[in-house]
């Protein structure tokens, strides 16, 4: 019996190394493949060159997902070594890590890998042709100095404020009317949810002609002013760097310094863009809604009847309430969707017209890839950190503040 049971545990001691093993080597060929170094077409079709390279460049990337790998190898060992004894678990347990293998490595090559590498070029100065310098937090401090990446959190931040709860509001509007009783309501609801599935670019391109200064919107407002004897004097709408503030600080003879551009609120061009995305993306949330109507037991409504309730009070007494988890989840979804806008922006002004519609998405884009100057990748990442540390703040604080209540779904 002792001589069984020192096999079992040798064969424990031996399952568990060889899990560490696997592992930790998995881990270090996968942080292989993203080492930082600098690059050349050379390296990429001569492997012995790339070793060289990272060797050269690499090491202190390597060494660092190398600590990773030693602690998440620990720890498979120790749940290898848990399933002693138990032959049925430990084939269980190969069984699963052998089917979720492919998804695993590639998560881990394509995903943690490629966060691992931003991270620490994140403390460095890296711009792939050169080797990396180590910088500590300087990118970091740097962002919050610059006022192009000011600017950008400043536009963003305005573009949560007003574009979440304006498309949370329209989508509910829209789901309860489309809940309703009505003739065409599978048509209507079609009709409704079509701008959400179309290409980013093509709607994007279709605003972009509507925005025009002779395009449809200014036309349409000429003529139907027009009808009223009020001039209209055509807006380049993508174009035009005035805020809102501003408009109403002038029109009450109050102007508002170029160098306070903070104080400008949301620029015309901002503002055009953000009704373009409440127009796209109201629509996908309205049907989050609207399956959320249809799970409302009726009767709670029939009982609200009796009791003399109109449509009025069942809304905001019953509807309202019973939504607050979808609100939850369109709030959150909302804000993270605002905070990474970059397509409309890339396509439609650039982040001009005086940086009044940059965001800090584009702006990783442009400094990571040099798009307006030199390549400045470990700079990009710092910033793709900071906004990565913004959108959990401000997900915290929503689900703080909105998940109270919740219960009663």
């Amino acid at each position: 019996m002792r001589s069984q049971n020192a096999t079992r545990n040798n064969n424990s001691y031996i399952g568990a190394a060889l899990a560490f093993i696997i592992v930790f080597v998995v881990i270090d060929l996968i942080a292989l493949t993203n080492a930082p170094i600098k690059t050349n077409p050379r390296i990429a079709n001569d492997f012995s060159l790339y070793l060289a390279e990272v060797r050269n460049t690499g090491i202190p990337f390597m060494i660092l997902v190398s600590v990773i790998a030693a602690i998440l190898g620990g720890y498979t060992a120790r749940l290898v070594y848990q399933a002693r004894g138990n032959s049925r678990k430990q084939r269980e347990m190969i069984a699963g890590y052998a089917f979720l293998a492919p998804y695993i490595i590639i998560t881990l090559t394509f995903t943690l890998g490629v966060l691992l590498f931003a991270l620490y070029v994140s403390f460095t100065d890296y711009s792939i042709f050169t080797e990396p310098k180590w910088l500590g937090l300087d990118n970091y401090l740097r962002a919050f100095q610059e006022q192009t990446f000011q600017q950008a959190l400043h536009n963003v931040l305005w573009y949560a404020v007003i574009v979440v709860p304006t498309q949370t509001a329209l989508a509910i509007l829209l789901a309860v009317l489309l809940n309703a009783p009505m003739r065409f309501k599978q048509f209507f609801r079609t009709i409704f949810y079509a701008p959400s599935v179309t290409s980013s670019v093509v709607i994007t391109s279709i605003f972009i002609w509507l925005y025009l200064k002779t395009g449809y919107l200014n036309f349409v407002l000429e003529q139907g002013l027009g009808l009223f004897g009020i001039p209209w004097e055509g807006i380049n709408w993508l174009g035009d760097p005035r805020g809102l503030i501003q408009l109403i600080a002038s029109g009450l003879g109050v102007e508002i310094p170029s160098d306070l551009w903070y104080l400008r609120g949301p620029s015309i061009a901002w503002m055009a863009i953000m009704v373009q995305n409440i127009f796209t993306t109201a629509p996908t949330f309205m049907i989050m809604f609207l399956a959320a109507l249809q799970d409302i037991n009726p009767a709670i409504y029939e009982a609200a009847s009796i009791d003399g309730a109109n449509g009025w009070q069942k809304f905001w007494s019953i509807t309202l309430p019973m939504l607050r988890p979808i609100i939850l989840l369109v709030s959150v979804l909302g804000t993270i969707g605002t905070l990474q806008i970059f397509d409309q922006v890339y396509l439609a002004t650039a982040g001009g017209p005086l940086g009044t519609t940059n965001t800090p998405v584009y702006e990783v884009f442009t400094r990571a890839l040099g798009k307006l100057g030199p390549i400045e990748m470990g700079y990009g990442s710092a910033l793709a950190f900071i906004l990565f540390a913004i959108i959990f703040v401000f997900t915290f604080i929503q689900r703080r503040f909105l998940e109270r209540g919740t219960e009663l779904y």
